[in-house]
């Protein structure tokens, strides 16, 4: 598959903003369904942006001078890159030493716990802060996506084989598992938006790719979570969980 061109957007020195070399697909291969979420019985295919791919880590990083945070994993000779603001991915290049991927003149070349990110604007140098082995089906079996958030503790569990999420809140002490319908589904954007099929209790739970830090633990994840209930919004970090190879 050809890739499309990623595009930059830079505020000052900051680069802050990526988008994906093409439509992106879902682990399957295939792109997600945009069908009448009502008749839906089946989980819907979720973006590849939101998952690791083949890589069992992800990486953060925080760079300067832009103070800009980006998270990697490296899925077999493709890199798979996360900012603020969305994700790509990078072929690997030929390099003498160290491990450099690039697309046109956007690049990302680290040796050990050091990277430079070069863009037609700027430099970026960065160092490695976390790592985080990514959370596989044996850790969280019949789970496709998995968010969680701090204070007070909550996470959200969508089922792979149907439209039903297991929500968890108040550290635990409230689980409940409830139908949902998909408002939206942008696999060029990564970004995924549920809210409950039974209007009596009502919930949206929005999905975006991006690099997401988990506030407490300082740990990586490819995509940002925030869930609306009871009237109250709540942010953390997520990733999508394939099946094991």
């Amino acid at each position: 598959m050809m890739s499309t061109p990623v595009r930059f957007f830079v505020l000052g020195a900051a680069f802050v903003a990526i988008s994906g070399c093409a439509p992106l697909q879902s682990p399957s291969g295939s792109a997600a369904s945009s069908a009448d979420p009502a008749l839906d019985t089946k989980a819907p295919l979720l973006p590849s942006a939101l998952f690791s791919g083949q890589s069992k880590q992800f990486e953060g990083w925080h760079c300067s001078p832009a103070r800009q945070h980006l998270i990697t994993a490296v899925d077999g000779e493709t890199l798979r890159l996360w900012s603020l603001h969305g994700a790509w991915r990078l072929p690997q290049a030929v390099v003498a030493s160290g491990a450099r991927y690039q697309d046109g003149e956007i690049s990302f070349w680290n040796r050990g716990e050091q990277a430079i990110v070069e863009t037609p604007r700027g430099q970026l140098k960065c160092e490695l802060a976390a790592s985080r082995a990514a959370s596989t089906r044996q850790d969280h079996p019949g789970v496709m996506f998995r968010g969680q958030g701090n204070e007070p503790g909550w996470t959200v569990a969508l089922a792979h084989d149907s439209p039903k999420l297991t929500l968890s809140t108040d550290y635990g002490d409230n689980v409940e598992t409830l139908p949902y319908m998909v408002s939206v589904m942008d696999n060029e954007a990564g970004r995924v938006v549920l809210v409950n099929a039974d209007a009596e209790d009502f919930f949206r739970v929005r999905i975006e790719a991006g690099a997401c830090f988990d506030d407490m633990s300082g740990q990586p994840y490819p995509a940002r979570v925030t869930l609306t209930l009871d009237g109250q919004q709540y942010s953390g970090c997520g990733q999508g969980i394939a099946p094991s190879a």
